[in-house]
């Protein structure tokens, strides 16, 4: 019940004052406190939003907005600048050293096909297409013995030949070398009654080659009396063995020693396919030694390894630093995507797209890793290989790993050309255009491989360019290009004619199916994302939900300093924000515990 109070006045009246609620004053009290509280929590969101917008929008920036924006040094950057010139130096003279080597083991073994192979010749040589010559091969019985006497004779004097080859001996004697055969273990052939005996092991014999001074070598009479059965019916490959060692002073200089190499000659005879050809293939691997040096060079042998080392040394080094920093930024970058996808969904009540999430996923910093792994290892097996550690040949591995590394290393060039959007027409197209050839490939592929299969089937056994799988697919891709197209028509053989008809027929459909149907839909493909990408350019780039969130950064913005503010420019800080794992958790903790913050109020 509601008191009324009363009181009087002067002249007897009564006054009588308005109830009060009990409830108003309190009511009152209560909307200012919900007001302030609605107001305190706005402006935190607000305080968060733009926290958050302003580490995005610092995030993806180029290196020389973010240095406008913070006065720091690009490191990243000039570990990629660094990273190439050494990188490309390191190549270049591993490219002329490797160019060297294999330059001179060619040549050695032409020498050795000469000096070893009976009945070759100077025009096999030469890399002639179409051949010059048929392949190197051998009839009768007779020439097999012949090219054994021959090539036994050959090893024996090595001094006469020009090249300075010595038997691997540490005295110069001659090893003995050595003749094996590779036999079915039962191969019996009856022609005349149509019957054989088969069994398909293979069972390997070998004998040393040796003959007493003064006699002349007969590899017939040495096998027989060595109890070796020779039956070409059941032999499957046999091979003559030798080494022999040489030095290189071909790539000797003031600073460079000379090379010791030891060559391991196989003379192969092939009897696979038991067609009455054996095939006569000369196989030289070299090895690298370790050169004992000589009383009469006088140089600081060590002056060119340490040199060499020195630079394999920096490559590592750098390849490792712009390992870890990329790595560290695709770290950081997922722990900042967690923090935006969460602000989305706790804050702005909406899930980030794909497209946004992918954003944070950078593919330059990706190839990169990849690029350093790759020179690493290939700086490391380099290293090795010029301190002679390994006793096989690696040039090819390491050229592998050191081609690749270097290619990815110069395909980065074009992220920072990305920068410049004069520069970016290439990358955007092909961006845009990615999904649809990819498509448009595969079902080109598909009809492509159909092609393929057909010719190497029926055309396979009649013309040179279809012997296989791969060199059909090799000449169907170079008949797209419209290189050497008669010569494919011309090399057909006319030994069938209805498969000769068909080879036109063939030849003709694919030609005109890819040249005037599929390339032309394919430039198609990539000019229309070429003109929506200069259409881009007029009208703006479509956005995401992120980075219409984060907005653009005005220049005036990024250069007022507002990146700067909170930031410590110690060297100590900076040696935190490279090293520590758990900086970077905390440096973006502290918006993770503001938006806790907000998500309590």
């Amino acid at each position: 019940m509601n008191d009324v109070a009363s009181s009087h006045d002067g002249n007897g009246a009564v006054a009588v004052e308005e109830p009060k609620s009990a409830g108003s004053s309190q009511g009152t009290v209560d909307a200012e406190v919900f007001f302030s509280r609605s107001t305190a929590d706005a402006a935190a969101r607000n305080q968060l939003e733009e926290k958050i917008r302003r580490k995005l929008k610092f995030f993806f920036m180029n290196p020389i907005e973010k240095w406008q924006a913070k006065r720091k040094l690009p490191y990243k950057f000039a570990v990629q600048l660094i990273k190439i010139v050494l990188v490309t130096l390191q190549l270049c003279l591993f490219a002329h050293n490797r160019y060297n080597h294999v330059d001179y083991t060619w040549d050695n073994r032409i020498s050795f096909s000469h000096l070893f192979l009976l009945g070759w010749d100077s025009t096999r040589e030469i890399n002639a297409y179409p051949p010059g010559a048929g392949p190197l091969a051998i009839y009768k019985a007779d020439e097999f013995y012949n090219t054994l006497d021959y090539a036994y004779e050959g090893y024996s004097n090595l001094s006469n030949a020009i090249g300075p080859y010595s038997y691997n001996d540490e005295n110069n004697n001659k090893p003995d070398p050595v003749f094996c055969q590779f036999n079915y273990k039962k191969g019996i052939i009856n022609g005349f009654n149509e019957s054989y005996e088969f069994n398909s092991e293979v069972i390997e014999t070998c004998v040393n080659f040796t003959r007493n001074e003064g006699e002349l070598f007969n590899s017939r009479k040495y096998i027989a009396n060595a109890g070796l059965n020779v039956s070409f019916a059941s032999m499957v490959r046999a091979e003559l063995r030798f080494s022999i060692k040489t030095i290189n002073f071909r790539a000797a200089g003031p600073i460079t020693p000379p090379d010791c190499y030891r060559f391991d000659v196989k003379l192969i005879f092939d009897n696979e396919d038991h067609d009455g050809q054996m095939s006569l293939i000369l196989d030289a691997e070299p090895t690298k030694l370790v050169c004992k040096g000589a009383q009469d060079y006088i140089t600081d042998n060590e002056i060119d390894q340490v040199l060499r080392s020195i630079l394999n040394i920096l490559v590592i080094l750098i390849c490792s630093v712009s390992l870890v920093l990329c790595s560290r930024a695709i770290y950081r970058a997922q722990l900042l995507k967690e923090l935006t996808v969460k602000f989305f969904q706790e804050v702005r009540n909406k899930s980030l797209s794909l497209d946004g999430r992918l954003e944070f996923l950078n593919a330059w910093y990706i190839m990169i890793i990849i690029n350093d792994i790759l020179i690493i290892m290939g700086s490391a097996i380099k290293e090795q290989i010029e301190r002679n550690q390994f006793t096989n040949d690696q040039w090819n591995v390491c050229s592998l790993f050191l081609g690749t590394g270097n290619l990815l290393v110069w395909f980065g060039v074009l992220r920072y050309l990305g920068f410049f959007k004069t520069y970016n027409v290439v990358i955007l197209t092909l961006k845009k255009a990615a999904p649809k050839i990819f498509r448009f490939c595969c079902c080109a592929l598909i009809i492509y491989a159909g092609f393929t299969f057909c010719g190497w089937l029926i055309l396979g056994p009649y013309h040179m360019k279809f012997r296989s799988l791969a060199t059909t697919s090799e000449c169907l891709f170079s008949l797209i290009n419209g290189d050497d197209m008669f010569a494919t028509f011309s090399i057909m053989s006319k030994k069938s004619p209805m498969l000769w008809y068909f080879s036109r027929v063939y030849l003709y459909s694919f030609i005109s199916l890819y040249i005037y149907v599929v390339l032309s839909l394919f430039i198609s493909v990539i000019m229309d994302a070429y003109d929506t990408i200069k259409q881009y350019y007029q009208d703006g780039f479509p956005k995401s939900d992120l980075q219409e969130f984060i907005g653009e950064a005005s220049f005036e913005a990024v250069s007022s300093g507002l990146y700067r503010t909170n930031s410590s420019t110690s060297l100590n800080a900076v040696m935190n924000s490279l090293c520590c794992y758990n900086f970077t958790r905390s440096h973006y903790s502290k918006i993770g515990e503001d938006q806790s913050n907000v998500n309590l109020m």
